[in-house]
């Protein structure tokens, strides 16, 4: 009887561990045919900052993956040399137009002269505020209280992998995410031009910089690593570092509108422009393009946009788009705890001082960034004409971005 249930165990962790060879076989191997390279048994850089150094004690799957993760990354202890040479510094920068300069803002400038600031001061302040407010149970918002494994893979999306130098990046549409994208995939090598993965960030073209093909994200993870993917996630989260940028949400909210209603955008016109001409502004037998709709006269207003938000029936209908979904729903800051947090109004600042903590800042530079805007300048003038009972609402809506990432309230948009 014991011979027998020895016999049946052997079977089962040889079984573990066939599966676990394929696993690692498909990433190192199998992936070699398409643009993704990535591998949970390819190295991060040594002095990269890591958020657990110390593994708390794991379930014995957890650990065993752990160990095989550890064992391969020390197998695997250097970066191929050719990640390490200097990347050209000279790429033009990309062709824009007056009117898509005008509305996103580009800024093409070096920014030299920049005051440095105290950024170990500034993360360890960043961290305690996002952490204090986690951790208060008097503040609370949705989704506040569950755990990383009650949340669904669909919600993961945002959460892009770089095995290569063990960094997790959330991005936050509207807070540079398409430079920062293009940073992750040069790092992690995750797309070729003429076979060659692309050096210089501002080389890859934008709509392959947003091609949910190009990254490896964790919702990625259950169709490559079936039933062992939340236990990989876990480990990956404890050793990789973990990033996001954020911005004041209100300034957010205007930037999403003038990117996607301001400019002639197909998608966005047949998803959500003509439903809210439609609701808020009574406009029937609307043109079924955007062209034809400007051409008109006829584009969504601020007050319209506002409206939606506010809209009980938006959220039945269809979650928020990724443009002006809350940050807290995009990269769960309560259940998943970053090394780093960035500013958009700080972003040169901060970008340098990132790209130096992960040791890749031999390999790259971070693109030009947007042109500098005050929030107060931008929701002064655009919320002007938004009736009070609307802007003390839509703070509601979004008061946990501004509060677990130290934005101050806009107490005088929230008062007569």
């Amino acid at each position: 009887m014991t011979k027998a249930r020895l016999l049946r165990l052997s079977v089962v962790l040889v079984s573990i561990f066939m599966i676990l060879l394929i696993i690692v076989y498909w990433d190192n191997v199998g992936t070699s045919h398409f643009y993704l390279h990535t591998s949970f048994s390819r190295p991060h850089s040594p002095g990269a900052i890591t958020a657990g150094e110390d593994w708390e004690a794991l379930p014995d799957v957890d650990e065993f993956l752990a160990k095989l993760l550890s064992s391969s990354l020390r197998q695997n202890s250097s970066i191929p040399r050719k990640t390490e040479q200097l990347l050209v510094q000279g790429s033009n920068k990309p062709v824009v137009s007056n009117l898509e300069e005008n509305v996103r803002g580009y800024d093409w400038s070096t920014h030299k002269d920049r005051n440095s600031l105290d950024q170990e001061k500034l993360q360890v302040e960043r961290q305690k505020t996002l952490r204090e407010f986690c951790a208060n149970s008097s503040f609370t918002f949705p989704t506040k209280e569950r755990s990383f494994d009650d949340i669904p893979n669909y919600e993961l999306n945002h959460l892009i992998v770089d095995d290569r130098h063990g960094i997790i990046y959330c991005y936050v549409p509207k807070v540079a995410c398409t430079n920062w994208k293009r940073v992750m995939i040069v790092l992690s090598e995750s797309l070729l031009d003429q076979g060659v993965p692309y050096r210089n960030p501002l080389d890859i073209p934008r709509e392959h910089v947003h091609n949910t093909s190009t990254h490896l994200t964790f919702n990625k993870f259950w169709r490559r690593y079936g039933k062992f993917s939340r236990h990989l996630m876990k480990i990956k989260l404890k050793k990789y570092t973990k990033f996001l940028f954020v911005r004041d949400p209100f300034v957010r909210l205007i930037s999403a509108f003038r990117s996607k209603f301001e400019l002639e955008n197909e998608e966005f016109y047949r998803r959500f422009a003509i439903p809210m001409l439609k609701l808020y502004s009574n406009h029937t037998n609307l043109p079924t393009s955007v062209s034809e709709a400007f051409g008109a006269g006829l584009k969504v207003s601020f007050s319209d946009f506002i409206q939606y938000l506010l809209d009980p029936r938006t959220e039945k209908m269809t979650p928020f788009n990724e443009h002006w979904r809350q940050v807290y729903r995009l990269c769960h800051p309560c259940q998943i705890d970053y090394d780093f947090i960035g500013k958009l109004e700080t972003l040169d600042e901060d970008a340098a001082y990132l790209l130096q903590l992960l040791k890749v800042d031999r390999l790259l530079r971070f693109p030009p960034s947007y042109r500098n805007r005050t929030a107060s300048s931008w929701e002064d003038n655009w919320f002007a004409k938004i009736p009070l009972a609307w802007r003390q609402q839509l703070y509601k809506l979004y008061e946990a971005d501004f509060v677990l990432f130290g934005y101050p309230k806009p107490e005088n948009l929230l008062k007569d």
